[in-house]
């Protein structure tokens, strides 16, 4: 097969448009800023077209760029995924496994499941990267990840997604809270409370603020927190109302710490499970840690997916 790409330029060319810089292009290559340079030039020279448009420093993708920059991604990551393939079949066992998942998931779900995988694949190299769901779509995109523990994504068609298990949001609140005594709670006296959430940047974040909006409630002035521990700390003495899932609260409903309510009439469900890019063929290891994962949610009494209507 005649004029086709070479791979070292076409992966030159994809590392250069996502830094827009030569340097850094060159940093990561482990080249010199003049190799990169050179194949970008034989690369445009063998394409007849500008792939880029040197603006004092940067390099902008030009219109060709932007259409060749679509194939370079599917290419590098098909030929990383042929490589990573032979390697697992001539080393069975010795594979790797990339997982991205919210810090919370890390915390709560994670550990058991691993230790579990980790006896099955020990020589298996085991990379965990915490991210909330929406960044953790872009890193399936840019392959830094392989699964992808998530909400189901919305309007994501380059993402199959395999459903887990679904929980529910609930109200919590110090055991001293006025609310603990209460079955009816108006939508003033929701208004007026302080809710303690987590994480500005995440789909549940947005869920409870649809929710509670679309019930009547007005939040004034939440607290926004990095850590779900610190959340509860917050919640336990009696700064706010917490909105968490029952998995995240086991411990602390146990030692009567925190005391769990409905957030409204109706219940504020969500569906977890795993996210990989289409059409992307999954390992030995990766299906056996969905496999451990999926026993893992019954014994942690976590609903399993509703059925497809």
């Amino acid at each position: 097969m005649a004029n086709l790409i070479d791979s070292r330029q076409l992966l030159a060319f994809a590392t250069l448009a996502r830094h827009g810089s030569f340097t850094s292009a060159a940093k990561e290559l482990f080249l010199t800023q003049s190799a990169v340079s050179h194949a970008i030039k034989s690369l445009e020279t063998e394409l007849g077209v500008r792939v880029f448009d040197r603006i004092g420093k940067k390099a902008h993708l030009t219109l060709a760029g932007e259409r060749l920059l679509v194939h370079a991604d599917r290419i590098l990551r098909e030929m990383q995924d042929a490589r990573s393939g032979i390697e697992e079949l001539q080393n069975w066992g010795q594979s790797r496994l990339r997982i991205g998942a919210s810090t919370t998931a890390c915390q709560y779900l994670l550990p058991s499941v691993l230790r579990e995988f980790k006896q099955s694949f020990p020589e298996c190299v085991i990379r965990v990267e915490p991210a909330d769901s929406p960044e953790m779509g872009e890193a399936l995109r840019a392959n830094e990840i392989d699964l992808a523990l998530m909400l189901r994504p919305p309007n994501r068609e380059d993402i199959e997604f395999r459903p887990l298990f679904n929980d529910t949001l609930e109200l919590y609140v110090a055991p001293s809270h006025p609310w603990v005594k209460r079955k009816d709670l108006t939508t003033e006296e929701r208004s007026a409370t302080t809710f303690i959430l987590y994480n500005k940047g995440t789909y549940t974040y947005r869920m409870v603020t649809e929710y509670l909006r679309a019930a009547g409630v007005t939040m004034h002035n939440p607290i926004e927190m990095g850590s779900m521990e610190a959340a509860k700390e917050l919640v336990k003495i009696g700064l706010g109302v917490g909105v968490f899932a029952r998995w995240v609260a086991q411990k602390e409903l146990r030692e009567g710490s925190l005391v769990a309510l409905p957030i409204g009439d109706e219940p504020l469900s969500r569906e977890w499970g795993f996210g990989h890019l289409r059409g992307r063929q999954l390992g030995l290891a990766e299906e056996t840690f969905l496999g451990l994962f999926e026993s893992a949610a019954e014994t942690l009494n976590l609903d399993p997916p509703k059925a497809a209507a």
